[in-house]
Parts: C-alpha cells; structure tokens; sequence
C-alpha cells in the first residue's frame, strides 16, 4: 500500500491468507495473489466501516456511498393530483391507441407548474412512447398488477431507426418507451442522429477551481458571485494527454502506467467500438451547501477525485435537464415478440431517464423488455421496489455515460418466461462511462450478474444481493479498463456457486470485496486491464458480515 494515502490496519492489509473454516475452504488456486488483503473468516466489516467513518470519502478502499438516491437520499416530494388520463380519452382498452391521451395528460400537468397524473385500473395499448419533458410531473397508477400500459411496438418502429455503421442498435443500451429527457436534449440527439449526444448540455462557466484533494468539501474558487447555495453545478476536469485523470480514479496503483490510455479526441466518439474512455472531461454534477465568501464554497457532498492544477477545473451551468419526476405504481408491458442477437435490439425497453436529476420510479415492473430501466447521464434518482420480468432481457439495469450517484434500493430480475436464444446476452446490474457514486441494494436476481461493462466505472456498490449469476459482462476492449477505484461488492449471496465477475481481488484495483458466501472456486474469470499490485481486499468469505448493507450503514453513520 503506498503510504500517502489513507491506510487499512497492517493487520487487515499486511497479514497473511487466513484459512476459512474447514466446511468453506477455498481450493489453493483461490487464494489471493501478493499484496491483496487477507481472506479472514473474522467478521471484520464493522471495522472496515469504523475506518470509513472516520473520514468519509477518503478511504483507499470503501466508496462514500451515503449521498445516492434522490435529494441525497431523501423521500421524493408527491405532487398532488392535478390530471387523470381518461379525462383526456385514454381507455382501457387494446382496440384503442391511448398515447395521444397520455400525452396530452402529462402535458397538462407540465404545462401547469407539475402535479400528479393518475392512470385508473387497466390495461392501456400505447403504439409509441410516452415522453415526460416537465419538471415535477409524477405518473401514476393503481400498482404493477392493475394498471399496466402496453406498448405494441419497439422504439425501432414507433419513434425512429438507430442502427449504427456497426449494424449495433443504440436501443439496446438507452432509450424508454416511458422516457424521461428534456425537450432540449431530445431535439439535439435527434439533429445528430443519437451519434455523440447523450451527456449533458451544459451551460457557462461559473467559476474555476482550485486544487483540492479526494474527500475535501470546501473548495477555492476564482469567484462566488454566480453561485449559490443549494445550487446543482457540474464540476468538470479536464483529462490530459497522459490520462493522468483517469489513471487517478483508477487508483493510481503502478500497474495503470503500462496501460494504453487512448486519450485523443476532444469528446465522446460512439461509433464502432464504443471508445468512452476518450472523454475529454471528467464530469461531476454536485450540489453547493454554502457560499463562504468570495472564494470559497462547501459541496453537499465529498469530492470523488483529487483536482489538481495540472487537470484544469471548473463550475458549469448544468444546463436543460429536469427534475422532480416519478414514476409509481404500474407496469410496463411491451408487446412479446423474439428477442433478436446481441445488440441488434429494436427497443421494447422500459423506463430511461436521460440527462436528469432528483428523479424517481417506485413499485414499477417492467415486462418482455431489450432494456428495463436506464440511467443514461443521470444524477441522484432512485428506484425503489422495481423488477424485470417476462422474455429474456439484454440490459435489465443500465447505468451508463457519466451518471452518478444514482441509488436502486429493492429490486428482483425475475426468471425468464422465455429464455436467452443463441447468440444473445443478458448483462444484468450494468454499469460503465466513469459513473460514480452509484448503489445496488436489497435485490434478487435470478438472472444476470454484476455486469461492469468498461469505460471505467468507479466508486460503486452492489450490497446485500442474492444472485444465480448466470448472466456476462460485456463491453467493447476499445472501451477502456473494466475498472476504476472503490468498487465494493459488500454482502452478496451466490446460490450457483460461480464467482464471475463478482469475485474483485484478481481484478479490480483499489476495490474491496467482503461477505462473499457461496462461492464454490474463485476468481473472476475477467480479463485484467492493469498488471502489478492492484492493492485492493477481500475479507470475510463464505460468511454473513455484520455490516449488511453498505449503504444503510454509511447512511447511519453520516
């Protein structure tokens, strides 16, 4: 462990492979390479999260979970009922097309400051998607079982064709048949084609930025007289020609000198082979608590990643995006037709939010979909009680394009009524484009994995988790490393025994594993971006840890 930074105890870290008991013994082959921290049978979580808590967002191994989720981690504001949309000729009826009806509905309540736009009990045919395009509109129905809206047909052919020169489809990563987006964002992906446009359109600079270190909340500006408190802003840090931004979130352990950082375009290229990790930006949105001055502000939340004076930082206007959206109480049917190969799906998804923020979805099911619910640049929204289920799916959960701090609290993938065809994947809990910040907690899967799909994600959790673990990770090679800093795969219940992708300490730098039970080998059976000491932990196999919930558990202790 290098010795500036914030040490685990020489006990924990240093010590050598502890046995597990004798009824859990791992094979030799299991047993963690030099300089990975010890696999004890103690329960050690608790004083892993003393030490968390002794200095919130600045620990080498444990990501500063506690802010995710809606306003922080806050109970969404319901509106109060300002439409319904039989009043606007919506029927329960599959002979008759309701999504004029539904338009109309939540246009009227954008367009009178918000509110709440009931769905009665039913079964409600739409033949194109529902798009919400106001701040403060909630829709919502009767629950999953009663009010279900049933879309006839994919995005491909109800709003318009996005295959790429690959012959890959973009639908099958973003993109809702209830999609949440702002009319700006909507019209500037349309002009381009979906070719480069989906991070957010931000606004004027604010105000430049010291450096400052990991963790560090009040901040040195070059001036306050456009900033104020309770102000969402997006802290952007220019990446430079050595990558040393991103060689940071990705732990700064040695081994991220000898990768080939393909750092030269001066924005996102999304045309054959991905190529996120050419960002150009860091992008962070992130609330101002206070102004102190006239150089000085304090964030509502840690910083995630050291500024430095030779990474140029600044405060940006966020830009058009919305906020204060739900989504309750129904289902999302799409009408079943066959799943098609990889990526060449023509969207009969579920519920994306796109370039929004404070956002929500409660009691949502989503059924026979390509992609279920999407996070494509988001910060903090939350869903909560939300399941996939139906035919085989390819992204039950998309996180994706520099969305953060996003929290997914209660969740079930559900066994396929129809499963996978050749030549098909289903990934499971995706998460990819340097997003940060984001919570996996108290879910079932029966399908899917813990699919972290390159582009370097970093400081996320998946916590308190039963899985079968039969899904795959994806990912294009020319995306850049599987894996950034502080990934926690924290209280996670394997039923089919296979460590895939869940199993961090081969792979994942500056990452930490603990409570991993029922595991039958080891390893994650993924390929390895950074040679050397990764200087990551696993603790705790084949044991329930004390700390369950990772995130519950920051959150008692902020």
């Amino acid at each position: 462990m290098r010795q500036d930074r914030p040490q685990l105890s020489r006990r924990l870290l240093l010590g050598g492979a502890a046995a597990l008991p004798a009824a859990a013994a791992l094979p030799a082959a299991a047993v963690p390479s030099s300089g990975t921290a010890a696999r004890s049978p103690k329960d050690v979580s608790a004083e892993l999260l003393d030490q968390w808590a002794d200095a919130p967002g600045t620990h080498p191994l444990i990501p500063d979970i506690s802010h995710a989720g809606y306003g922080g981690g806050e109970r969404p504001r319901r509106p109060r009922v300002v439409a319904r949309v039989t009043d606007f000729g919506a029927r329960a009826d599959l002979a008759v097309d309701s999504a004029a009806a539904f338009t109309a509905a939540v246009r009227y309540a954008g367009e009178h400051g918000g509110g709440t736009v009931v769905v009665p009990r039913g079964t409600y045919r739409l033949d194109s998607p529902l798009w919400i395009q106001w701040s403060n509109v909630v829709l919502k129905g009767s629950g999953p079982d009663d009010t279900i809206l049933h879309f006839t047909r994919p995005l491909e052919e109800s709003y318009r064709p996005n295959l790429q020169p690959s012959l890959q489809s973009r639908w099958s990563w973003t993109g809702g048949q209830i999609w949440v987006i702002a009319p700006e964002r909507k019209a500037k992906s349309e002009a381009e084609d979906f070719a480069a446009s989906e991070g957010w359109l931000l606004g004027d600079p604010l105000a430049s930025v010291g450096s400052a270190s990991r963790g560090q909340r009040t901040l040195v500006v070059s001036d306050t007289s456009r900033l104020a408190a309770g102000d969402l802003v997006v802290l952007e840090t220019d990446n430079p020609a050595d990558a040393g931004v991103l060689r940071h979130v990705a732990g700064d352990v040695s081994g991220v000198s000898a990768y080939d950082w393909p750092v030269k375009a001066p924005q996102l290229t999304t045309g054959s082979g991905g190529q996120y990790i050419q960002y150009a930006t860091l992008q962070w949105p992130v609330r101002i608590e206070a102004v102190l001055g006239n150089r000085l502000v304090r964030l509502a939340q840690p910083l995630r990643y050291d500024l430095r004076a030779s990474w140029p930082s600044r405060l940006r206007e966020i830009g058009p995006t919305l906020h204060d959206v739900g989504v309750e109480s129904l289902t999302i049917r799409n009408e079943l037709r066959p799943m098609t190969i990889h990526n060449r799906h023509p969207g009969s998804n579920g519920l994306c939010f796109q370039a929004v923020h404070d956002c929500w979805a409660d009691d949502v099911r989503v059924e026979n979909c390509d992609l279920g619910f999407g996070f494509t640049t988001t910060k903090a929204v939350t869903l909560t009680d939300v399941a996939v289920g139906g035919r085989s799916a390819h992204h039950s959960f998309a996180c994706r394009m520099q969305s953060h701090d996003n929290l997914v609290d209660g969740f079930e993938i559900e066994k396929f009524s129809v499963p996978l065809p050749d030549g098909s994947l289903h990934h499971g809990l995706n998460l990819e484009g340097l997003s940060a910040g984001n919570v996996w907690r108290r879910g079932t899967m029966a399908e899917g994995t813990f699919d972290t799909h390159r582009a370097m994600p970093f400081e996320n959790a998946r916590t308190d988790i039963t899985l079968t673990n039969n899904g795959r990770v994806g990912g294009s090679a020319a995306s850049g490393p599987l894996f950034g800093a502080r990934i926690a795969h924290w209280n996670v219940r394997i039923t089919s025994g296979v460590p895939y992708a869940i199993d961090l300490a081969d792979v994942a730098p500056r990452s930490i594993t603990v409570g991993l039970q029922g595991l039958a080998t080891a390893g994650s059976g993924l390929p390895r971006d950074f040679p050397g000491d990764l200087e990551n932990g696993t603790f705790q196999l084949a044991s329930r840890p004390s700390v369950a919930d990772l995130y519950a558990a920051q959150r008692a202790r902020s």
